[in-house]
């Protein structure tokens, strides 16, 4: 299941997406994964978290970013929460090849939930990254 956060620069998206994951950690029996740009939330989640940075690994597309989440799935079968912070850092502002991605996470996601901030207020946004509001 796909799930946006989403909101203008400042708005507190990262904190409820802090928030989201330590309820996740707090309720899981498999395993969190926290992907980020740069490395910032360190210090924001538990150590028990798998905090991987996109930076390390290039990604600078959607397209890369979609082989890296499936690789990231594919490897780890005891993953159920997948965690993207600022989304739009990682793929640029085309909203609709983000809701091209999301459409095609939420195909392979399966019992996985995944959730994505999103800095562009809700108005902004295609009906094809809006559908995955939750």
């Amino acid at each position: 299941m796909i799930k946006l956060i989403t909101g203008k620069r400042g708005s507190g998206k990262t904190k409820v997406l802090v928030d989201n994951i330590k309820e996740a950690l707090a309720n899981t029996k498999g395993n969190v994964v926290c992907i980020e740009k740069s490395m910032q939330l360190t210090y924001d989640i538990p150590s028990s978290v798998r905090l991987v940075d996109v930076d390390g690994y290039k990604i600078d597309s959607y397209d890369k970013f979609y082989g890296f989440i499936t690789g990231i799935i594919a490897g780890n079968y005891d993953i159920t929460d997948i965690f993207v912070d600022g989304i739009l850092k990682i793929g640029g502002r085309n909203y609709d090849e983000l809701g091209a991605l999301l459409a095609a996470v939420d195909a392979i996601a399966n019992d996985i939930n995944v959730e994505f901030t999103v800095s562009e207020d809700k108005d902004a946004l295609p009906e094809s990254v809006t559908k995955y509001l939750k």
